[in-house]
């Protein structure tokens, strides 16, 4: 009674299971979503758009800065009084007596003032903007590189997907051998030609396969999860069903050994490296005189945006910070600590992409090796289960022996399965690295 129970829980956890609605998806249609989807590639776009705001903010090395602005005061102070009359252009000559000079009455002055700064010479500027260009450079290839790794990564998702149906169905071939095994013992059993132990055993190897069934079905549903996750979908009482099956056959790929330089996450480590070389550059140049236009025109009246008096100026600053306390000095230590970081950076993750290319080249090696000698193993344990049960039928094998050269034939196509799988994806990973 029990046992039916947990065949019945089984049954009915199945059943809700396959009751999801199910999505038939091709896998040249995830890797046209998820460039469109994927919220890496959003994050890594809206990365690169700031830089690219950073880079645009440097405009302003070259492109004037205007303003505008309206002031209005009322005072007695002599000083401002006597100024705001002069503004206006009303002062008289009575306003020179040294009564109304040292009191004034109060007087309002309202002021119009348009204000234009224009930068000439700033060669600190100049590579900062040029610092500012790489940096941005940087992150563009950096934002192609993480499209090309997601290409890879729903690759690796979809082919799970594909191998977690797989397995459903190896399980579920290898319950009906289970079932059909238990009733074939069973009636040997009742015939007396089996002893009880024998059935028991046989329902023991049946509650092993539903289980693996249900554990296979639950990977199903992860892989499917894992899937919707990168397509940024939300999948809520659904699973996706790959449209293609998995491969039980594999293509020979021929090692590539050479890192190529033109890849674009290497591109972006030197592109950084250069970056912090330009604001290397950039604080040494702070040490040089800047040279600035300027000018502005007024409008003064003692109404509010009155236009009565009007005036400008107009002129040029050179300015040099000759010390600043070691500030600039330090400044340009850091940058030159920091371009020596970077280019040790960029040296290094040249070296561990060739050491991952390396490892790559011989897992791929050893992958192809795995499918070939699993693939002998599986076809082994079929013939060595079609003769066992062949023999068990003419009562020539025991059921411990029967049961084994069951479960070694699942085993083994399983193996066979996930092997290739491997190798697939290594091949792919391979592309990844030298594309």
């Amino acid at each position: 009674m029990k046992k039916s129970i947990i065949a019945l829980g089984l049954t009915l956890f199945s059943n809700i299971f396959w009751a999801q609605d199910t999505l038939s998806v091709k896998k040249e249609e995830v890797l046209e979503k998820i460039n469109e989807k994927n919220l890496q590639i959003k994050i890594a776009e809206e990365a690169f758009k700031s830089a690219q705001a950073d880079y645009r903010q440097s405009n302003a090395l070259f492109l004037p800065n205007i303003s505008a602005s309206h002031t209005a005061i009322s005072t007695t102070n002599p000083l401002m009084a006597f100024g705001s009359k002069l503004n206006q252009e009303i002062l008289t000559q009575a306003d020179f007596n040294p009564a109304l000079l040292n009191d004034p009455e109060h007087i309002e002055n309202f002021a119009t003032m348009i204000e234009v700064q224009q930068p000439i010479f700033n060669m600190d500027g100049i590579y900062g903007r040029q610092a500012a260009k790489a940096k941005m450079n940087a992150y563009g290839l950096q934002t192609e590189r993480t499209k090309e790794y997601l290409q890879l990564e729903v690759s690796k998702a979809y082919m799970q997907l594909q191998l977690a149906y797989k397995a459903v169905t190896v399980l579920e071939k290898a319950n009906e051998t289970a079932q059909g095994n238990l009733k074939m013992v069973e009636n040997y059993f009742k015939n007396g030609m089996l002893q009880k132990t024998d059935v028991l055993d046989v329902q023991v190897r049946v509650n092993e396969v539903a289980n693996q069934l249900q554990y296979a079905k639950s990977n199903v549903q992860n892989a499917s999860d894992y899937l919707a996750f990168l397509l940024n979908e939300d999948m809520k009482g659904k699973v996706y069903k790959p449209y293609e099956e998995l491969e039980n056959e594999i293509t020979v790929e021929i090692p590539v050994t050479a890192l190529p330089e033109n890849r674009k996450d290497i591109q972006a480590m030197d592109e950084s490296a250069a970056a912090y070389k330009k604001m290397f550059q950039s604080a040494k140049m702070g040490f040089l005189p800047r040279l600035n236009a300027f000018g502005n025109y007024q409008l003064y009246d003692d109404k509010l945006f009155g236009t009565s008096a009007k005036g400008y100026l107009i002129g040029a600053q050179l300015s040099w910070n000759i010390f600043d306390g070691y500030k600039n000095i330090g400044k340009t230590q850091k940058a030159k600590a920091d371009f020596h970081k970077a280019q040790t950076e960029a040296e290094q993750y040249k070296k561990q992409s060739q050491l991952e290319l390396n490892k790559t080249n011989r897992q791929l090696a050893d992958a192809e090796n795995k499918v070939n000698l699993s693939k002998l193993a599986f076809e082994q344990a079929e013939e060595s289960f079609r003769i066992r049960k062949n023999r068990f039928e003419q009562g020539l094998e025991k059921t411990t022996d029967l049961l084994m050269a069951e479960t070694q034939k699942a085993k083994k196509e399983l193996e066979f399965l996930q092997a290739v799988f491997e190798y697939n994806f290594t091949k792919q990973y391979l592309q990844f690295l030298t594309q």
